[in-house]
């Protein structure tokens, strides 16, 4: 299967975002891909953080996700969707981000909510995704006709513990929408992916938005696609557009045969061995 990463450089206006996705996802699938992954906060990059809550939905309904779901319809693909924020029966005024998958026939097969919540601060640029959003509580897998995906969201990335929670069973493939900040991403972006691929010896795929946004936050794109030997083949640099790659299962079993050291590891959850 050929698997794409879609890269954006999303706005405040939903509308002409989702239009901007339904394009991009079109030409990935035009070029072979029948997984594509859209970047987080696809639907809106606001303001202001707290523009999000005023697009936020609830579980199962709105026209953000009635969009993922007919787009994956429409092209008879599984489709990662990226982020949005979403409304839990939660007292407080923070909403989840969460990352929704689709099957081929429009529905939802699995969802994850980002468990790692970003916060920085360099006297520059001040990020605090907790104002706004609650973490997840749980990592999520899900089948994708014969890959096993495995998702996470952005920040996660730098929660190795995470990624190996996924690999048991071991994922052929784990995904990363994301909206890395220029500063971030050109210091660990493909540091953090590639490594990941190596440890878990399975296939990377991240999503990104890329570029000076309206709201004049400016996120490093640079969306790619990483083997398990930690080999980038395919890579879109910034601006919109998409990096396509064909997941090899043979080349999965290669790296895991050569070099078994999934097999090898010592500790399990809790410590164990």
């Amino acid at each position: 299967m050929k698997i794409a990463a879609v890269q954006m450089v999303s706005t405040p206006e939903p509308d002409h975002n989702r239009e901007r996705a339904a394009v991009l996802v079109a030409d990935a699938v035009a070029a072979g891909a029948g997984l594509v992954a859209l970047p987080e906060y696809f639907c809106a990059m606001g303001w202001r953080d707290s523009d999000k809550l005023a697009i936020a939905e609830p579980e199962g309904d709105g026209p953000i996700q009635r969009f993922l779901a007919d787009l994956a319809r429409r092209h008879g693909i599984w489709l990662v969707g990226g982020t949005l924020p979403l409304r839990v029966g939660a007292a407080d005024d923070r909403v989840l981000n969460r990352c929704c998958v689709y099957a081929p026939d429009g529905r939802e097969a699995a969802h994850y909510d980002k468990m790692h919540l970003f916060a920085f601060d360099n006297g520059r640029e001040s990020y605090d995704e907790g104002r706004t959003l609650r973490a997840g509580s749980a990592p999520v897998a899900v089948q994708a006709g014969p890959l096993r995906v495995g998702l996470s969201i952005c920040y996660d990335l730098r929660f190795p513990e995470l990624y190996r929670a996924l690999m048991d069973p071991p994922c052929d493939v784990v995904c990363v929408p994301a909206a890395f900040t220029y500063t971030t991403g050109r210091a660990h972006w493909e540091l953090l992916l590639r490594a990941r691929a190596v440890e878990n010896q399975c296939y990377v795929l991240a999503a990104a938005q890329g570029g000076e946004h309206i709201n004049g936050r400016r996120t490093w794109g640079h969306s790619l696609i990483v083997d398990p030997w930690g080999e980038v083949l395919a890579v879109h640099g910034e601006g919109e557009g998409f990096a396509i790659a064909e997941v090899d299962p043979a080349r999965i079993a290669q790296v895991r045969t050569q070099l078994p050291a999934l097999a090898h590891r010592r500790l399990r959850a809790g410590g164990a061995c």
